[in-house]
């Protein structure tokens, strides 16, 4: 009489499969929310330091409107600074030379004096450069003991007296 039955071995080889395909999609799981994870970081950055641009075309923007000689008037070409977006001029109150501190994070915007503390960075350079203003800003920041930044880099010309 013949049993229809499995060995031992072929019991502890189907598991074995099993548990690869099952680690294989553990691992491809964890990867994806990673990067899923790494790519926020990456937007969130990218979104800080385009406003570090657009604080320093705010303040040129207003000296356009309060008809000043000079549409420099109130942008430091001396120092890296961390503004935030209430900023109107420099030195700010709140933010003053950049010393790679953190940004703090109000629950709706990123700011430098109140909030819970965030793992971005940003520093904020103007150079002039005669006919533009150069601005570059460069946003740090670490992730599972991994450091990253991004950098933009834009041209403020004074085209309103072109």
């Amino acid at each position: 009489m013949s049993k229809n039955a499995f060995t031992i071995l072929e019991v502890i080889i189907a598991i074995f499969i099993l548990s690869l395909a099952g680690s294989g999609t553990f691992i491809l799981i964890q990867q994806t929310l990673i990067g899923a994870s790494l790519n926020q970081s990456q937007l969130t950055a990218y979104y800080l330091a385009q406003e570090g641009v657009e604080i320093i075309r705010n303040i040129r923007d207003t000296n356009w409107l309060q008809r000043k000689e000079d549409w420099k008037d109130g942008i430091s070409l001396t120092s890296d600074y961390q503004l935030d977006y209430q900023s109107l001029e420099f030195p700010d109150t709140d933010c003053d030379l950049w010393q790679g501190e953190y940004l703090k994070y109000d629950g709706n915007f990123y700011n430098c004096s109140s909030g819970s503390e965030t793992k971005f960075k940003r520093q904020i350079i103007v150079t002039d450069e005669t006919d533009y203003l150069q601005v570059r800003v460069v946003v740090e920041w670490s992730d599972r003991g991994k450091d990253y930044s991004v950098e933009v880099i834009n041209h403020l010309y004074n085209w309103y007296d072109i």
